[in-house]
């Protein structure tokens, strides 16, 4: 039986607005284009829903709907930024990852040790970590069927935890709304709700030859989900690039040898992380990022040789201290970590053919 994840997102760039400015915690926003040149929302905080602002929505008609409401540009750095850190949590716990955008993925934990291999605990765990280390929540499903774990995850958004257990997945479904379903868009809706099908249950109790009558193979795959009967698997799509640990400091360390303090724990965690991996990747890289108390920030990174040590505290000092000096000012989040090759990818450069005289 797989254990799936889905995690997604709490209403994501508005979250990193928020985060980026306190002062919009408290006020509706959303991010989009101009209202007065025909802009869309993107995504809104959830206080802008309360007056009825979705996505996709023109901002023109949001902005009737709540006068107050700021629209604030896009700002793709920091979210590609933050979803690639999103994605390093997510490989603590599995190399399976499937990103389906920016602010959600699927994973599948069925050969995770984590937590005595309990999905449920393992999601918690997630949610807890990109909480603390990234100031944003978000919300996970937990199924062994990849379309029930998406659906989950929405059950108690925001920053919420849903678990549909194996015994449990007949019961579940059967309540379920068919629009819920892949591939059951508005159109599809209306045409099966005019032939008395609202719910899976409904499916269920129908008879097939009815149901492939009038949707065809699609009616097929609407029989198997409505039993919670799904193939698809869990497609890791990305080949992992980098391992990182960082944190965020409640007051901006102001100095390098504050800074020196910090780094020391901060190596000590990656060494951690990456002793799941050594046996997977080779180190190229070693780099440290620093973020400035104005939100700038620099990296810095160097190339290393084969046999060095991966987690000389120098080596890190001198990248931490070449970054400061770029700004010399407080600090409010550092990070360290390796730019990563995979073994099989180093093994296949290092194989030449074979040339006669």
């Amino acid at each position: 039986m797989k254990k799936i994840i889905h995690i997604d997102a709490d209403c994501f760039f508005a979250a990193l607005e928020m985060r980026k400015n306190t002062r919009l915690k408290d006020i509706p926003i959303a991010v989009g284009g101009d209202p007065g040149r025909r802009g869309v929302i993107a995504t809104c905080n959830y206080m802008a829903r309360q007056f009825g602002v979705r996505s996709a929505m023109a901002s023109a008609y949001a902005k009737r709907l709540c006068p107050s409401l700021e629209i604030l540009k896009p700002d793709f750095d920091l979210y590609r930024q933050v979803s690639a850190q999103m994605r390093e949590v997510f490989h603590r716990y599995s190399d399976v990852v499937e990103p389906l955008s920016l602010d959600e993925a699927y994973l599948d934990v069925s050969q995770s040790d984590h937590f005595g291999g309990s999905a449920t605990l393992i999601a918690e765990d997630i949610r807890k970590s990109i909480a603390k280390e990234l100031g944003i929540t978000v919300s996970a499903g937990v199924a062994p069927v990849k379309f029930l774990a998406k659906i989950a995850s929405d059950w108690r958004k925001p920053d919420g935890l849903f678990t549909v257990v194996p015994d449990s997945v007949e019961t579940f479904v059967a309540q379920l709304p068919l629009s819920l379903l892949p591939g059951v868009g508005k159109v599809t809706a209306e045409k099966l709700a005019r032939h008395g099908l609202h719910n899976c249950q409904d499916i269920i109790h129908s008879d097939p030859e009815f149901v492939l009558k009038r949707f065809g193979s699609f009616g097929v795959r609407l029989m198997e989900l409505s039993k919670g009967v799904d193939n698809n698997v869990v497609h890791a799509s990305n080949t992992r690039k980098s391992i990182s640990i960082e944190r965020t400091y409640p007051e901006d360390v102001s100095n390098v040898d504050e800074l020196s303090t910090c780094l020391s724990d901060l190596i000590s965690g990656l060494e951690e992380r990456f002793s799941k991996l050594s046996t997977k990747h080779y180190v190229s890289k070693k780099f440290v990022k620093l973020k400035f108390d104005n939100f700038e920030q620099t990296t810095m990174e160097t190339t290393i040789s084969r046999h060095a040590d991966l987690f000389s505290m120098p080596d890190f000092q001198r990248l931490m201290q070449s970054g400061w000096h770029r700004q010399k000012r407080g600090v409010r989040l550092m990070g360290v970590g390796f730019r990563l090759t995979p073994l099989q990818e180093c093994a296949e450069q290092l194989v030449l053919p074979f040339i006669s005289d």
